[in-house]
Formats: structure tokens, sequence, C-alpha cells
């Protein structure tokens, strides 16, 4: 055929315009936009199939678990090209990521695609032109054992998903979700919490004193710490369990003693010498490349970038050709690589920087993948941070300027040292050691006669080694305070006598177990196996969305709804949240993407159940009653309980001097609140707080009626009440209980018409109500400002041209202008009642978003690939969001406005159509409009 071109598919955008200027003339690059197929919503499945064994998950769990899958309306048009494309291609290259998540993208365009021209994969791991020419000339066929796997993690988490999500709806609150990943992630965090909760803080004291050696040129004094008391070893923080109990037999000193010690050691005539001088050599080595895991949590150490930041920098730089795949559990490098290495080291910090031998190095997380290289620079040279100043900006600077930096020491020689480590002996007199008895009569610890011993150590780098050019961040540590300090030592000797500059006693208290980060937590499921590299971002990022965790400053911290869930899902489906079960199905897979296990025999024995293993189906079919209540509550202290409500957790408590029918006290609690800061002194504090009544401002002249601000469920509002009933008796005579009335002119007593049958009373009318402003106190509110509130909407006046009413309101979105259908945005919630005619006229002329914020893009990109027109970032009424004036997708809470490149705008868009159209609601339940049904037939994967 003449001008054909073999047609290369990507998943990427940015990676389709890279790729194509290495391939050149005869290649024609076009991108999928990740993936053009996923499984079809239950609810459009077509009518004849919504009752069959696809019916509940669109997945044929009965016959092979064959799932259904549909290319979404948002995809339709991208197939259409690439299909139109294919007609004029003599061969197609598909060209998606080398993991499985790219290999089961290349089946699905396969699969919809239908190709009669020959197909080859085609993979790098660098998107450079050596790699990219290397890669054409050496492709493979697809490998159907990955796509297995990915399609089994597919259908695993919609079964579970679809299973257990609907049992957290019915006992947790609506709209709560589980997966296989992120509910053990979730249990991670709520563990993490529980220990703080039950964490009892223990103290202890120590000494620290700064001692000087006369016999020293440079500076004298270095300071040293207590370390044992009569030849025992003094406790530190490291001697206390979590419920402050001593674990070992070392001594704990109490305040008492430790002041006591330090006049004992301060005496006159106390020997102060050197017992023993210990010299050894030091030696350290770098940390090994990157790997995914290692990199986000590098990244949030030392950049405080997200996960999911770290992840869209790191793709944003592989397809522009800067690094390596950045999707990989290997420490690996290859030759070329450690080549580059040792080179740039050499040139930049010396001959004697690198190390005779290359260094290897092997993973040891678990159930690894070595498919990939570590996370590097691209290409035979590395290119340095400085070179590319001026092309990239920001995070991505930072980020290539870390992996470029824990490259290249990787492969330099260890720092070297000596540590030197000195111990003194304090020893006081027999006077002085009866006077010290004598003055601390009530601490357990005896000092008299006592050696103290303090030791202190110094590290002296004698050879910086890989330190010139990287040295790794570490996480929080408890007990932070024990920690060696290294400090540089004068030279000393055995049997000196040094002098006692200074000696402090300070009291410590253990530490709770730190709460995860971002970072730790993810070394955390790397360790136990749980996830993979490309799924650590996407686990944090949806247990953030979901509410089950908040950040505080770089702290998970858990709400009390997660709680609730990981109670339920332990106590109902404990082995799906079990660490080690999890990690187990990582291995299943592995097993499955190796071609050692059958995915439907899988599949099967994970949902029916096997010999020794009790199936989803079973556990759900079999749970029993779930008492929502209980699983909603958590005792705090004697009689006072915590719940969590439809609107949110509570405290509740029971007076036992109360009547047996006395409602329970029930008290909102902060939301600022942590979990472990929830003690039973505070929520004492909380349930005895005085209740703040409402407050009568005074009468509206008006009706009589008497304002009054109170406090709601949705915040402090006022409202109009009747005056309390006047005491004085009524003398006017009656003829009965009830008043009667009397015909005026005869005096007779006219009966009462009797109400139809089955006629209703007239309903009360409601009561009128008002929100505060934003910028409104409840103490601050006085009768004339309730009044205002209450008489809104406020008439401005009359559009002199149309004569139709203008108001000005407060609504659910803010102050705003009405006149007819027309609308509006006020500046300020004051303008309601300050702006006249004049200034409604001029702010109805103005364009309907002229003034408002939403209109005027925060950032502004190329066009969008699917629809052809332009993205930008707005404000909106619920924050952020990206635009290409058709489709808005809300940018998550976990993610800035700064960090969205285009890629990561063209991919939350993407991800909205591939959503749908949010489901309209329901006018009446007997509607018989039948909603239209799904046309695409399943396809069925091919068995060659």
């Amino acid at each position: 055929m003449s001008g054909a071109k073999k047609l290369v598919i990507v998943e990427s955008p940015t990676k389709m315009k890279s790729i194509a200027q290495y391939l050149g003339e005869g290649y024609q690059v076009l991108s999928s936009v990740g993936h053009i197929r996923d499984l079809i919503e239950p609810k459009n499945l077509p009518a004849e199939l919504k009752k069959g064994s696809l019916g509940k998950f669109s997945v044929d769990v009965e016959h092979g678990f064959e799932p259904y899958y549909v290319v979404s309306d948002a995809k339709k048009k991208t197939v259409a090209e690439l299909k139109r494309a294919l007609k004029d291609a003599d061969e197609l290259l598909l060209a998606t990521d080398e993991d499985r998540e790219g290999e089961a993208i290349a089946w699905h365009l396969l699969q919809e695609l239908k190709p009669k021209v020959p197909v080859r994969r085609m993979v790098f791991h660098e998107i450079t032109k050596d790699a990219i020419q290397k890669a054409k000339d050496n492709t493979r066929d697809l490998d159907t054992a990955l796509v297995d796997a990915q399609e089994t993690r597919r259908i695993l988490d919609r079964l579970y998903g679809y299973e257990v999500s609907p049992v957290l709806w019915r006992k947790v609150g609506p709209g709560l979700s589980a997966g296989r990943v992120q509910s053990a992630a979730t249990r991670l965090v709520v563990d993490r919490e529980r220990e703080r909760l039950a964490f009892v803080a223990a103290s202890y004291w120590d000494l620290t004193g700064r001692f000087s050696s006369e016999e020293s040129d440079t500076d004298p004094s270095f300071e040293a710490r207590l370390v044992r008391l009569g030849g025992q070893r003094v406790a530190t923080g490291r001697d206390f369990d979590d419920a402050g109990r001593l674990k070992s037999s070392a001594v704990v000193l109490d305040e008492a003693a430790a002041h006591a010690l330090v006049s004992a050691l301060r005496a006159d005539g106390v020997s102060r010498t050197v017992s023993k001088v210990e010299s050894k050599p030091y030696s350290r080595r770098p940390a090994a490349p990157f790997t995914t895991s290692t990199l986000q949590q590098e990244a949030a150490r030392k950049l405080r970038l997200s996960a999911r930041d770290t992840m869209r920098v790191a793709q944003s730089l592989y397809e522009n050709g800067y690094i390596t795949y950045m999707r990989t559990d290997s420490v690996a490098l290859s030759q070329q690589a450690v080549s580059a290495a040792r080179t740039q080291a050499t040139k930049l910090y010396g001959p004697d920087s690198v190390p005779d031998k290359p260094r290897v190095y092997a993973g040891r997380s678990k159930n690894a993948q070595e498919a990939h290289e570590a996370i590097r620079p691209s290409g035979e040279v590395f290119r340095t941070p400085s070179e590319l100043q001026s092309v990239l900006r920001g995070s991505e600077f930072k980020l290539y300027d870390l992996i470029w930096k824990r490259t290249v020491a990787s492969q330099m020689a260890d720092a070297k040292g000596q540590t030197a480590t000195v111990t003194i002996e304090v020893g006081p007199t027999a006077a002085d050691a009866a006077a010290a008895l004598d003055a601390q009569p009530e601490s357990s610890v005896k000092i008299g006669g006592t050696i103290a011993e303090f030791t202190a150590s110094g590290t002296v780098i004698t050879f910086r080694g890989f330190l010139a050019a990287y040295e790794e961040g570490h996480d929080e540590e408890r007990n932070a305070d024990d920690a060696p300090r290294e400090a540089k030592l004068p030279p000393l000797k055995e049997g000196q006598s040094v002098a006692l500059a200074d000696l402090e006693a300070k009291g410590h208290e253990t530490s709770p177990p730190p709460r995860y980060t971002e970072a730790s937590l993810v070394k955390r499921l790397e360790e136990l196996g749980i996830g993979r590299p490309s799924t650590f971002a996407s686990i944090i990022s949806t247990i953030l969305d979901r509410g089950y965790v908040t950040q505080r400053g770089q702290a998970l911290v858990p709400s009390w709804v997660a709680f609730s869930v990981v109670r339920l899902l332990e106590e109902h489906f404990g082995d799906l949240v079990e660490y080690d079960f999890t990690a187990e199905m990582e291995d299943d897979l592995d097993r499955i993407a190796s071609g050692e296990a059958d995915r439907v025999d899988w599949l099967n024995g994970f949902y029916f159940g096997s010999d020794t293993h009790r199936g989803l189906r079973q556990v759900v079919d079999n749970l029993g009653e779930i008492d929502a209540r209980e699983i909603n509550s958590i005792s705090v202290a004697p009689g006072v309980t915590l719940r969590i409500g439809r609107y949110g957790p509570y405290l509740e408590s029971v007076d036992p001097d109360a009547a047996p029918d006395a409602p329970p006290r029930r008290v909102n609690l902060p939301p600022d609140l942590a979990p472990d800061e929830l003690t039973e002194a505070k929520a004492r504090e909380l349930i005895e707080a005085p209740v703040q009544g409402d407050r009568v401002l005074g009468e509206n002249p008006a009706n009589g009626k008497q304002g009054v601000v109170k406090d709601g469920r949705f915040g402090p509002y006022v409202t109009e009440i009747d005056p309390p009933a006047d005491e004085t008796v009524d003398t006017a005579p009656s003829t009965g209980s009830d008043a009667e009335a009397v015909d005026p002119a005869t005096g007779e007593v006219l009966e009462a018409p009797k109400p139809k049958r089955g006629a209703k009373k007239p309903a009360a009318p409601k009561p009128r109500t008002a929100s505060l402003f934003k910028s409104m106190q409840p103490e601050e509110i006085d009768l004339e400002t309730a009044l205002k509130l209450l008489d809104l909407p406020r008439v401005v006046g009359a559009d002199p041209d149309s004569g139709e009413e203008i108001t000005a309101q407060n609504g659910r979105y803010g102050p705003y202008l009405k006149k007819g259908s027309e609308t509006r945005t006020l500046p300020t919630e004051d303008a309601i009642f300050e702006i006249d005619l004049a200034g409604a006229l001029e702010l109805l002329a103005q364009p309907k978003y002229g003034a408002r914020r939403a209109s005027s893009a925060l950032k502004e990109f190329d066009n969008d690939p699917v629809s052809g027109k332009p993205v930008k970032v707005k404000d909106g009424r619920f924050g952020p969001y990206v635009t290409d004036g058709t489709t808005n997708a809300t940018i998550p809470r976990a993610e800035s406005v700064e960090d969205i490149t285009f890629e990561r705008a063209v991919e939350l868009l993407q991800i909205k159509r591939d959503k749908g159209p949010a489901p309209k609601a329901k006018r009446s339940t007997r509607s018989t409009t039948k909603k239209p049904s799904a046309t695409k037939a399943s396809a069925k994967k091919s068995t060659a």
C-alpha cells in the first residue's frame, strides 16, 4: 500500500510527542489517553443481562468470571480516530508501559481495534533516542499472563467493593467504600491511633554534664550523659513499654533523686576521672538507587511532596525523557547506568570518590518485581541538574535533582572516619554521700556511695565519600531525646582528670508511637507486601478523599468513621483486612503474572471458597445480624460513650442519678479534636461544659413575637417564638370549659358548625428563621440585626425599565441579587443591607460571570487531546477544578493548584468523562420510562 505507515499507540499525549521525535518518517504516533475500556456499571447493562449472573458485578461469576467491558462515551471519539489511522497502517506497534497495567491497556486496544495487520509489542524503560530505536528493533508478543494478572486484580477489586461497601452503607454511613488495599491501609492508620489512645506516658529523669579538659589546645569542653549509676544502667525512654511500665532492670531516676545526685556530684572533693577511651573505625554505605517506594518517602521528607504529587512529577519527567520508568521496585542499575554514574562521580568529586568495583544492589522488599531498573536519570550520560535549570522548573527540577544525586551517590565510595567513646567516672566522698541520702528521703534511688558513669561519643569523618553528593533523610523517631548525639571530643586519655563545668537534671516523658506520614505509610505498606509501586499513591489519595484519614501537617490522622469501618471489617470480614492475607493476594497475582496459576481457579477460590479459604460469597451470605449502634459506639469513660451519628461524632453521657426515662446528655465533638486527644478528662470537660441556651433578644414590635438566637445543627440562626402565656386570671364569664360564641343581638349561644368528616386542621404557620452571616457571632447579635435577617430577602427597588422587583438575599452559595430569573453575586454579605437601587442596576448590567473569580483561569494549558479545546484550571463554588469548557473535574483535596500539570489536568478530565454524567434524581417512583440499554457487547478474551 503506497504511503502506508507503522501506527504506534501509547497511553499518554506527552509520551506521544516525545517518542514521535525519535521515530521519524514512516511512523505515526497516537495516544489512547489511558484506558479505553473498563467494566460497565451494572445499572447500565442491557436489560436482558441485568437479571443474569452478570447483573450484580458486570462480571459473570458463574461462567469463568468473564468481564463485560465497554468503551466509555468519552473514549469513543479516541477509538474512532485510532481505527481510522489503523486503516492506513501496515503494522501496529503497541507501546504502552511495560508493567501489568500497560500490558492490559495494550490488550484492550487489541481487542477493540481488531487489527488485520501484524501486531507487535514495543517496550522500553526510558524515552531516549537509543532506547526507542532499540525497542523498535526488539519487539515481542503480548504477554497474556501479565494481562491475566491485571484483569484478575480489576475483577477482584470489583467483587470486593461491590460486596462489602453496601454493608458499610447500611451499618456505618452512606457513601462509604471498602477496597482490598485501601481497607488494609486504613486499618494501619487506625491501629496506630489505637496505640496512641492506649499509650500511658512514663516519666524519668537524666543528667547531662559539661566537662572540660585543660590539656586540650582547642575547645576543651564536651557534653556527656549519665548512663550508669552504681554499676546499673540508668533508664531511658526505650526501657518503658506503651503502658508506661518498666520492661528492663534499669534504674529509674525520679525528680528527687536526680536533683540530689546533681548536688552530690557537684560537691568539692568528688573525683572525675576518664576511666575508658575507645576508638573504632567508622564506615557508612550509600543508599541504594530509588524505587517507587523510596522515591515517595524521600520526596516527602525532603521536598514535602505527597505520594501522588511525587508520582505525577515523576511521570512528567519520564514522559519527557529525563528519567527512567518511575514504577519499579527494583534497585538494580544497568551496566550503562553504572558506568554513567561512576564517570560522573569521578569527574565531579575526584577519582578517590569511586570504589574499585561497581556496587551491586539487591532488593529486600516483600514481593519485589525485578522487571525494571531502579529510577535514575535517562541516557548513557546523565544530565546534571545545573544543565537542566533552564528547562525544568519547580517540583520537576527538585525531584530530578534528588534522583540524580541518589543515583550518582549509589556508585560512590563509603564515608569513613573514627568514632571515639569516652567514659567518665564521677564519685562522691563518704560524707557527701551521707548528706545526699539525707537530702532525698522520699526518692526510691539510693545515691550514697555510688559511682556515676557518664559517656560521650564523637565521630570525625576523615573521608566523605558519597556524602559529598547526597545523604538520605530519616523519618521522625520515638524518644528522640535518647538518640546518641555526635560531638567533637578533645584528645583524652585513660586516668586523666576532667573538670565539671555544668551539670543539669532534665525530666522526660516517653512518647507515643508517631502517627504515620505518607512516607512512613508507604514504607510500611511495602514492608508488609500490600499493594504495588504503581498503587501506593492512589491508596493514600483514596483514603484521604474518602475522609477516612485527614492530614495534620505531615501526620495522617484517622477519622472516627474510619474506626467504625475498620471495626466492622475486623469483626465480620476478618480475613479481608488481615495484613498477611492481603499480601498473600499479591503473591497469588504474581504467580498468575508468571503463568504459574490460573486466574479463573484463583477467582473461584477467592469468591466461592476452597478447602483452605472461606470465600467472600460465604462470608457475605452468613454475616448474621450486625448491631449498627454497637459498631458505631466507643466507650470513652464510665458512663460516657462516643457515638458516630449521621451528622458526625458526639458524646453521650448517662447520669446515674437521673430518672430512668431521662434523656442522655449529648455533646458534639470539636471537629479539630484528634481521636487520641479524647482522653477521659477531655470527655468529662466537654460533657460538663455549660450548655449555651437560647438567648431572647427582645420583642418584634410588628407582631409581638420574641426574637431568639439559637445554635442549630447547621450553625447559629435567629428565629421568632410566641411570648410566654400571661399568668393573670381571666374573669370573663364562661358557660363551659370551652369558649362559646354569643349572638350580640339576642344573647343566644350560637352552635359552632361541625367540621366536615376527614377535614384536616389547618397547619400552624412555621416560624421565620434566618442563618447568621459568616462574619456574625451569636453573642453579638442584637434585636435590630435579627429582624433585618428575618426580613430577608430585602427589596432593593424596582427596575425602572421592566418594573421587575430587585431583591438582595443570602443563599447557599453566598449573597446575591435577584431580578426575575437574573442573578448576580454580591461582593460581601453586608452588601445585602447596603446596596441601593443604582448599585444593583449597575451590577445587573454587568455580564453574569464578569466579576466572579471562577471566570478567571488560575492556569491555562494546551488543547485537550480528546475535546480539542483549551484546558484551564479555575476556582469555583466547590473549590478549584479543571475544565475544557465541556467537562469539569474537581481537583482532589490532597492536591494543590500549583502542582497541576497539563498531563494531570488531562488525566482528571478523562477520569470524569469515564465516570459519565451524574445520575438524575427520579421524579416519581411510578415512572415507566425505560433507561436506554447498553449496546456494547462484551469483548471476550482471545485464547491465542
